[in-house]
């Protein structure tokens, strides 16, 4: 069987917001899979506009992955303060700090627009991210998973970071 992918993004949480960049990111690669043929993309499986409660949105995810046990998860985040993807290399809770066991640096090695982060954020999206770490750990699954923070997309980066996401997750379907 193929490995398959679960991308996850969240809704809006402030007034001014007018989409989730992580969102909108995620139905483009979407959409590009059902026009184009030539990606060579894996089956990927959706959870889009998350409640940007921890909680809930986690309890979704760990679910969703339990139902279609997926070889990797890419969660993702909007991050209205940074200019290019950004891999988290870990979340925390409290005084635990979980590490993502995927190597980062060969991750990004070839990609234009994403650097490494190791503050995933001290919200919802590192709250995700460290309770989807530790579902994996805990219910010893086969799966791996990284969160991605996806800056505010414009006429002038859509290409780049569309890009480089569709590499991670050839990559991520590699691992």
């Amino acid at each position: 069987m193929p490995p398959q992918i679960l991308l996850t993004s969240f809704t809006t949480w402030l007034p001014h917001q007018k989409s989730n960049s992580s969102d909108d990111l995620i139905a483009k690669i979407h959409k590009l899979c059902l026009t184009n043929n030539d990606l060579q993309l894996p089956p990927l499986s959706v959870l889009r506009k998350l409640p940007v409660e921890t909680q809930q949105a986690s309890n979704y995810v760990n679910r969703k992955i339990t139902e279609i046990q997926p070889t990797a998860i890419i969660c993702c985040g909007m991050a209205e303060s940074r200019t290019q993807l950004t891999v988290e290399s870990n979340a925390t809770c409290g005084d635990i700090v979980l590490r993502s066991p995927i190597d980062l640096e060969q991750l990004i090695a070839e990609l234009s627009v994403t650097q490494i982060s190791h503050d995933a954020g001290k919200f919802v999206c590192e709250g995700l991210y460290f309770a989807v770490l530790n579902h994996i750990t805990t219910q010893q699954l086969n799966s791996r998973c990284l969160f991605v923070h996806v800056p505010i997309l414009t006429d002038e980066n859509m290409q780049r970071v569309t890009k480089d996401f569709i590499l991670i997750i050839q990559k991520m379907a590699l691992l």
